[in-house]
């Protein structure tokens, strides 16, 4: 068999866990150079998330959705746009399958975060394959967004306090996608108080 130069790009690591980031306190990384020559950051990884508002926007602010829920972070942490993306995607089937045209929706936080890291190899030999240097800045691999202690990151309004039951449980089922600890809280918005706040 001959031999092939150059190294098995199947030894490279793929996407890391999330528990790498999910609790690491960092500056949030959010500009890049206007001149490309001399940005550290070439290409800004692009956003996952499709849309941050769902439903009917029109029924929410007339007020006629005044059962809202909101999925609170219990703590800090960074939260990835696949992670939100993929939570998005579950919540709004199930809405539209659900409750069909009479619900809004929206993801809150904006993944602004680009985060980085130092590729490595993993596999037999890979310490003897790798070189380079200690706290290197390394390359983009993802967008996060950084949320904080009691921050929202899911609202959604429902027109009947039975739909906020159903909106509740689809809620719960989304909590293992996301990295760190949530709450769901209830709030009953007067439709005054919606109109006023537009």
């Amino acid at each position: 068999m001959p031999f092939t130069k150059g190294i098995n790009r199947s030894c490279i690591m793929a996407l890391r866990k999330a528990s790498a980031y999910t609790r690491m306190h960092v500056v949030p990384y959010t500009r890049t150079s206007s001149k490309k020559e001399k940005s550290y950051i070439k290409t800004v990884p692009p956003q996952a998330i499709v849309k941050f508002s769902m439903g009917s926007w029109q029924l929410f602010s007339e007020g006629r959705l005044p059962h809202v829920l909101t999925m609170v972070a219990e703590e800090s942490a960074q939260i990835r746009h696949n992670a939100l993306e993929a939570s998005r995607q579950y919540i709004d089937k199930q809405l539209d399958t659900e409750l069909p045209g009479q619900y809004f929706f929206r993801v809150i936080p904006f993944p602004h975060h680009i985060q980085r890291e130092n590729k490595m190899l993993t596999g037999a030999g890979a310490d003897r394959m790798s070189s380079g240097m200690q706290l290197s800045f390394g390359k983009s691999a993802g967008k996060a967004a950084l949320v904080k202690e009691g921050s929202g990151i899911f609202m959604i309004a429902t027109p009947s306090e039975k739909a906020s039951q159903t909106v509740r449980e689809i809620l719960r089922r989304v909590k293992p996608k996301l990295p760190c600890r949530t709450k769901i809280i209830y709030e009953f918005r007067k439709p005054e108080a919606i109109i006023k706040n537009q």
